[in-house]
């Protein structure tokens, strides 16, 4: 295998929804990852960017992907791409070795249509993976906390840099 410090980040998006009562939207994963460590598998919705994409697209593309979410509007974006390393053992499971972890450009959106557009069951009109097995509207302050520690510091600036939008509309 290659030197861990030696592989790439892989390009990616990260999405932040918040409704009109300023809370965010946040999904449990589905796969291994819950079952290892269940109180820390929720996330947002997250992504990569595919080669002719710029990455608000790729935001808009991956948001309809896993949670069918359509009626937004963008908020903002985050001030700088965020990194984060992938734990040594896992390396070689992810992306097929091919990536250290992932650098994110992450985006807020408000949602402005109805609850009822949410599918995570058969996301992206069924014809996506499902990523989540749940999902719930949260305080973005609290999301750092419901991650996989190893994305922490990475959810912890995407909450100081968005909570300007966690207020009700």
């Amino acid at each position: 295998m290659t030197n861990f410090e030696q592989l790439p980040y892989r390009r990616c998006v990260g999405i932040c929804v918040f409704n009109p009562q300023g809370l965010v939207w946040v999904g449990r994963r589905h796969g291994p990852a819950s079952k290892i460590d269940n109180e820390h598998a929720w996330q947002l919705p997250q992504g990569g960017i595919d080669a002719d994409e710029n990455p608000v697209e790729a935001a808009v593309r991956e948001l309809y992907e896993e949670t069918s979410i359509r009626s937004v509007e963008l908020l903002g974006e985050s001030e700088r791409w965020l990194s984060y390393d992938l734990p040594a053992p896992v390396v070689g499971q992810g992306w097929r070795g091919r990536y250290r972890g992932q650098t994110q450009k992450w985006f807020a959106f408000r949602f402005t249509g109805p609850e009822s557009e949410i599918d995570v069951v058969k996301p992206g009109g069924g014809a996506h993976r499902p990523e989540f097995t749940e999902w719930r509207w949260e305080e973005l302050e609290r999301v750092p906390d419901l991650v996989i520690p190893f994305k922490r510091e990475v959810y912890d600036a995407v909450a100081q840099q968005f909570a300007r939008f966690s207020t009700p509309t």
